[in-house]
């Protein structure tokens, strides 16, 4: 349970609102039929782990632990995975994960579009969820790191220093390597808008209404994103510097520290902030919410085709000019 008053009320809150609006974005991107895009495949798996840490936010804030802790294999569970938020990072980091590989997604998708349509010609609901699992294969690897900095010492979970080599590898691999990343690919995304969407356009297509059509499209998920990815390195930045200077023994750190918390709490509200930004950022997932309650209802295009010939995916063009 958390002891600060004020956090734990934060962190309630943040936890709350994280298990209901990830729990819609899913309800919205499973129930809405031209929801169900590359894209929003990894949208909805963003939510399911968002969801999963939001659940794990609460837990942590609410429910106590036993003082002293038992000197027995629960006190060892307790230490090494509760207290140490292992379960916790563990979602957070996955989170990460996906993150740069939807941002990948679109990246490829915009800058080498050909390319990216023969890579999902096959098996694009196999090839998605092989790299989704990826995903959750590479976050337990590196978050396994936890469970060995601290100790059951009297009753007690002591932190202990941390080596140098994993802290700054650990820092560099799930934070670091990401940022630059994805960095990279908006910046190269944003050039490539810049150039236009008439090129990009199967079959030498030149249309200027299908060309503005897809330019509109990508640019709105591109702004979408990009305000994901910011809000990321506010909420994630403070934790990651935190911890990477405890590793290398600049930091005495120990773990109930109130701005350690403190920086626990910005990561956590990383988990609920992504729904509030497609609310008022995503025009395809606003208009799935108005369908899926009956709010109103327009005519969409014939997708049929396209969901037999792709394995339930429509093509890229049809998938982005969906997104206006």
């Amino acid at each position: 349970m958390e002891d600060i008053l004020a956090l734990r009320i934060y962190k309630t809150f943040v936890g709350i609102l994280g298990i209901l609006g990830n729990s819609l974005v899913c309800l919205v991107i499973f129930k809405v039929r031209s929801m169900k895009t590359r894209t929003n495949a990894f949208i909805f798996h963003q939510a399911v782990i968002d969801l999963l840490g939001s659940t794990m936010v609460l837990l942590k804030s609410e429910v106590p632990l036993p003082s002293p802790l038992p000197d027995d294999a629960l006190g060892w569970f307790l230490c090494h995975v509760w207290f140490s938020n292992l379960v916790l990072f563990y979602f957070f980091v996955i989170s990460t994960f996906n993150l740069l590989v939807l941002t990948m997604e679109r990246y490829f998708a915009i800058v080498y579009p050909f390319k990216y349509l023969a890579v999902f010609m096959k098996y694009p609901c196999l090839k998605v969820g092989v790299i989704m699992a990826i995903c959750w294969v590479i976050a337990a690897a590196m978050k396994s790191y936890l469970m060995l900095i601290f100790i059951l010492q009297d009753g007690e979970c002591l932190s202990v220093p941390g080596s140098r080599a994993v802290g700054i590898l650990t820092a560099f691999f799930e934070y670091v390597i990401p940022v630059v990343v994805m960095l990279f690919a908006y910046i190269r995304i944003s050039v490539e808008m810049k150039r236009g969407a008439a090129q990009h356009l199967p079959g030498g297509a030149n249309a200027p209404d299908m060309a503005e059509s897809l330019l509109r499209a990508r640019r709105s998920t591109f702004k979408m994103l990009l305000i994901v990815f910011v809000t990321f390195l506010i909420c994630w930045t403070p934790n990651e510097l935190i911890f990477f200077m405890f590793n290398v023994g600049w930091l005495d750190l120990e773990f109930n520290e109130w701005y350690y918390l403190l920086s626990v709490a910005m990561v956590a509200t990383n988990c609920c902030a992504n729904p509030v930004i497609y609310a008022f950022k995503y025009r395809q997932f606003r208009s799935g919410l108005k369908e899926l309650f009956c709010l109103c209802r327009k005519s969409r295009p014939n997708l049929d085709s396209s969901y037999i010939a792709t394995g339930g995916y429509p093509t890229q063009l049809q998938e982005d000019i969906q997104t206006t």
